[in-house]
């Protein structure tokens, strides 16, 4: 695999995993363009945050539209003469749903995906950023977001496992499964490297890096 080549790649993982920061220091390696989440547009979610049950679909619902509207362009496949990095996959938008609404709110959410969900090509590569939970956990708290300061442990651990579960299971590319905890993408450009030559090196479908595999 070269990353040279590869025109639409995805980085995934919850919460504290760095997927936004790895984006944006792919992006202006490889002169890409980025297609990020946009949480702060979000008029919900610092309700979902202080009372997930009663705003989780009003929450989810408004990512959903957002998500699509952005991911809708490159279902033009005119858009891939520029190279694409994102920080989300939509196919993985029903993790969040499951995790967080009740079976006749999920439902509905269900009718509405199906509805809105645009016909964009698979991603060449999916990075899939992991880390413990303690790790997680204090990088949020490090950031500063007023909104985040409330996730507790027992949430993050269940997001966590959420995206374990799913991207075990994934399919619709290939993916490069990669534990943070030991890694600063943003301070240590040696670290951005190491992934880089990783990457260009995957022979498989589902490969893993880890500081201490590099």
């Amino acid at each position: 695999m070269d990353l040279n080549q590869l025109r639409y790649v995805v980085i995934e993982g919850a919460i504290g995993s760095g997927k936004t920061s790895l984006a944006r220091l792919l992006a202006n390696r490889f002169r890409a363009e980025t297609i990020l989440e946009a949480p702060n547009d979000n008029p919900f979610i610092e309700r979902f945050y202080a009372d997930r049950p009663r705003y989780a679909l009003a929450t989810q619902i408004n990512f959903l539209f957002q998500r699509a509207d952005q991911l809708r362009p490159i279902a033009q496949a005119g858009l891939f003469s520029q190279r694409v990095i994102s920080d989300f996959l939509l196919d993985k938008d029903a993790l969040f749903a499951r995790l967080n609404l009740s079976d006749d709110e999920l439902s509905l959410y269900e009718k509405i995906y199906a509805f809105l969900k645009p016909q964009a090509p698979a991603p060449d590569l999916v990075i899939v950023l992991s880390a413990s939970i303690d790790k997680l956990l204090t990088r949020v708290q490090q950031r500063g977001i007023s909104y985040e300061q409330g996730i507790d442990e027992t949430y993050l651990a269940r997001l966590s496992d959420a995206y374990v579960r799913y991207f075990h299971d994934y399919d619709g590319a290939p993916v490069l499964f990669v534990n943070t905890d030991g890694i600063n993408f943003v301070n240590d450009p040696a670290h951005l490297d190491l992934l880089i030559d990783r990457i260009n090196r995957m022979r498989g479908r589902r490969e893993s890096f880890s500081m201490t595999t590099a």
